[in-house]
């Protein structure tokens, strides 16, 4: 029996790369079980997501074109809460397992489709990537510097931000419904529609004149000096995040500036300010300036790698990492008093339809 907030919840994954496994991911960490449907042969998505990404659920190999195999699936269906699949609009229904096949089977169904243009609209049948999707919605032009074209930001914004997380949220949220109404439906999770969500406080900024387009003149874009990273002595580098005035003033303490030599909030002075800072900063190196500003309140955080991050000893106090299988990954988040989540074996290994099922039909 699974435990944690969302026991007792059904989910059918359709493997897919991307934003689908991850939502997948976080759905059986908090307790849903999960499902995940794979082709029988030909590509799946095990190299990529791994043990880490596929943790906490089993995997059924089916072949969706055979008969047999859509028959097993659509009986998974027909005892799930919620199904989730990252296939360009139109897949589904040609495989006989598109949202009208599916919630005929299962009125109750949420149908959650996570896709990165969405289900309609001029570009929903073409290829993308995450850096596509959130450059048509403005965010990728407002990262990097001004001289410099925008980088790519990860996968975290479109993908994660955008993709999974809305998806994890909408099915939640129509699963609700159902309860309460007796009615399922179909959710259409485009990670542009979630990315554009994402930019909403920056529009608010727009609103009232307090961004510009231009990338590096901005507060929260790397335009201001009390909130950018900068290179140490070392060659690596500390993230500086001092946006309100008292943090400030700890930040020049720490720097040891007199309050009285930059106006913080003045940006005719910033391009003195930075200079004066990158100066600084590059006299020790990252770990001497953490010890630096360690006890104060002048945000000030070395800046870590994958394989640094575990290590730090908040990560380590709230264990923000586990081992499962020998291999370093996330801990289940967010965190629950009562129903903790808990992170499954990396992996749980093959079975097939009707063994999934059967652990379904005997609940």
């Amino acid at each position: 029996m699974t435990q944690g907030p969302l026991a007792g919840v059904r989910v059918v994954e359709f493997d897919a790369i991307g934003p689908v496994p991850l939502a997948a991911m976080m759905l059986a960490d908090m307790g849903c079980e999960v499902v995940r449907i794979a082709r029988r042969s030909g590509q799946t998505w095990d190299e990529t997501g791994g043990a880490v990404l596929n943790r906490g659920r089993p995997v059924v190999h089916l072949a969706l074109k055979d008969e047999t195999d859509r028959t097993s699936a659509l009986a998974l269906v027909a005892r799930a809460d919620a199904v989730i699949e990252g296939f360009r609009p139109g897949v589904m229904e040609r495989l006989g397992l598109g949202p009208d096949v599916c919630l005929e089977l299962n009125p109750r169904l949420v149908f959650a489709r996570m896709t990165g243009w969405g289900q309609t609209g001029p570009l929903a049948q073409r290829a993308g990537h995450d850096i596509n999707y959130i450059a048509v919605t403005g965010a990728l032009n407002a990262i990097g510097p001004a001289d410099r074209p925008p980088p790519p930001p990860l996968n975290m914004l479109g993908d994660y931000g955008g993709g999974a997380m809305f998806a994890v949220v909408g099915l939640l949220a129509a699963i609700i419904n159902a309860r309460t109404t007796g009615r399922g439906q179909v959710v259409d999770v485009a990670m542009t529609d979630g990315v554009a969500v994402l930019t909403s406080f920056f529009h608010a900024f727009r609103h009232r004149g307090l961004w510009r387009d231009e990338r590096g003149t901005n507060l929260l874009d790397g335009g201001a000096p009390f909130y950018r990273c900068y290179a140490c002595a070392d060659g690596r580098f500390v993230a500086v995040g001092a946006l309100e005035p008292q943090f400030f003033t700890q930040l020049l303490v720490g720097l040891d500036f007199r309050p009285e030599d930059f106006a913080q909030y003045d940006p005719g002075g910033w391009p003195r300010m930075e200079a004066a800072f990158t100066e600084r900063f590059m006299t020790r190196t990252r770990d001497e300036w953490d010890r630096v500003f360690a006890e104060t309140d002048a945000c000030v955080s070395p800046v870590l790698g994958f394989e640094e991050a575990p290590g730090h000893a908040h990560n380590r106090r709230r264990d923000t990492f586990i081992t499962r299988a020998g291999l370093v990954q996330p801990a289940p988040a967010p965190r629950f008093e009562t129903t903790p989540s808990v992170a499954g074996e990396s992996i749980i290994g093959e079975m097939t339809a009707s063994e999934a099922l059967a652990r379904w039909v005997s609940d």
